[in-house]
Formats: structure tokens, sequence, C-alpha cells
């Protein structure tokens, strides 16, 4: 399968299969490269909650955003507990959380909207990035999905979000963005058992493989895949990234790899409408 995700710039990757779709699409997954951010944060940290310098996060967003030609007061952003509370977010949102936590969307590791020239945007340094868009109701979203909340299943419970705001399940397109891999993503019993009882009838070796007494390699990215074609999402409509945020240490930021000491990439999708407003 051809990798999804494309090196647009030094600061981000994009999704040209969704952006062919709709010229007006905005969507992607920042490196760890472009920016001023320095020492572990070097260069792109685009979190404000790592003890970065608050300035160098912010400049770090603002080069994304002329990259972008979206401006951040346009952004929203969250206060992510890897939980499954999902937020339809409006105009009245914009700005939120892109210079300060303490105007961020509390709790929340899925927001979505139908609003145009909004940005929504998650914090990621491991975890799996979730991408929704129906082209066909003007409608796009962003989960956050670390082990927590996919056993949680904020992947299925964005798309029943949507399905009961009337969006037809077909018309729903999913992308699965750059993650740690199984090889680098070694979890225990605790996690393994949280997952098995996610994924009822699914075989356990589609998604891990036990490496030693106790000791698992899984495959967040599957597990989310699975969850996705549970909720009824069609398999040709489900893209899924091949990169390994661990193992690319030149382009991603990993929490696992840095040992907790390192900076955050951020996810983005929107819709650009005629102009901003």
């Amino acid at each position: 399968m051809t990798e999804p995700f494309v090196l647009e710039k030094e600061q981000a990757l994009s999704l040209p299969a969704w952006k062919k779709k709709d010229s007006n699409l905005i969507v992607g997954f920042t490196t760890k490269n472009g920016g001023v951010s320095e020492g572990q944060f070097r260069t792109l940290n685009m979190g404000l909650h790592v003890k970065d310098s608050v300035e160098a996060v912010c400049q770090n967003k603002e080069i994304l955003a002329s990259h972008l030609d979206m401006p951040t007061e346009n952004w929203v952003g969250c206060d992510q507990t890897h939980e499954d509370k999902i937020i339809k977010v409006n105009s009245q949102d914009k700005g939120k959380g892109v210079y300060s936590y303490s105007t961020a969307l509390a709790g929340t590791d899925g927001i979505y909207t139908d609003c145009e020239n909004i940005l929504l945007t998650l914090c990621f340094a491991d975890c799996v990035p979730l991408y929704f868009y129906s082209k066909e109701h003007a409608l796009v979203g962003i989960a956050h999905a670390g082990w927590k909340g996919t056993v949680k299943n904020i992947a299925g419970n964005m798309i029943n979000r949507w399905m009961e705001d009337g969006v037809t399940i077909d018309t729903i397109q999913v992308a699965i963005g750059p993650a740690i891999s199984a090889q680098a993503y070694i979890v225990d019993d605790h996690v393994v058992n949280r997952i098995i009882d996610a994924l009822p009838g699914v075989e356990k070796g589609t998604y891990m493989k036990e490496v030693s007494s106790g000791q698992y390699a899984l495959d967040l990215k599957k597990v989310n895949y699975e969850l996705l074609l549970q909720a009824g999402v069609k398999e040709k409509n489900i893209l899924c990234s091949s990169f390994c945020t661990s193992s690319n240490e030149s382009l991603f930021f990993s929490h696992r790899r840095d040992k907790g000491k390192t900076g955050r990439m951020m996810s983005f999708i929107g819709l650009k409408g005629a102009d901003f407003e």
C-alpha cells in the first residue's frame, strides 16, 4: 500500500488523496523540523505543555500558519487527557487553546466541525492521530487515540456522533496518521486485556504479538483500524500511514524513544472558505 502521508514541506506532511477530492481541504501532520525551539524540543515543537518556551511554540505555530495560509486565530486546540470526549466546535471556538492551555477545550480528545475557516488541531508524540472527512456533508474531524482512548473507542464514537448528525456511513473517509509501530510499542497484560475486550471476535494476532512472557508488541494503528470497521466504515474509505514516530528520529518526536523529554507534533484539518472571518 502506498504511504498516504507525503512530506509537503519540511514542517508538515500532507494527505494528497484527500486534497485531490477538495482543494479547500487543509489536512496534515507536522514534523519536528523547520521551527525555532531549542534543545530537546528542536525545532518545530507544537506542544505548550512540555516546558518549552511559550514564545518559541507560538512562533512555531505562526510558521505553520503561514505555510497553510490559515491564521492561528482560526485554530482550535484542546487540553487532551487520553479519554474519549468529543466536541463539535463552531466559529465561537476559534482561537481557543492556541496560545494557552487555559483557553483550550477542557478534557477533550476529539473535535469536529461543519464550519469553514476553522483549523482543528491536536498534539501527538506516539499516539494515533485519526482524521475524519465527509465531502458530501462538508464535515471534518480529528481524534487523539492513545491506548486509553482507543479502548474507549474514540474512533467508533466519532463515527456514531456523525451518524447521529445525519451523516451517511458510505461518505465517511478516515485516515490513520503517523504513530508508534508495534515493533516500538511493547505493553503488558493490563493493556492487552483491555484491547482484547474492545475487539471481541477479532483474532489477537491481527494486532499484537507476544515477544516475551507478559510482554506484547501492540499495533495501535491496527486496533483503531479494526474499531473503524466495526463502526461500519468501509475498508476502501480508510487510509493508514506506515510511518513510525519512534523509528523516524529525523522526522518525528517520540515520547517513548526520547523517554518523555521531547516535543509534540500536531495533526490538523479544516475547510477553507471563500475568505477568512
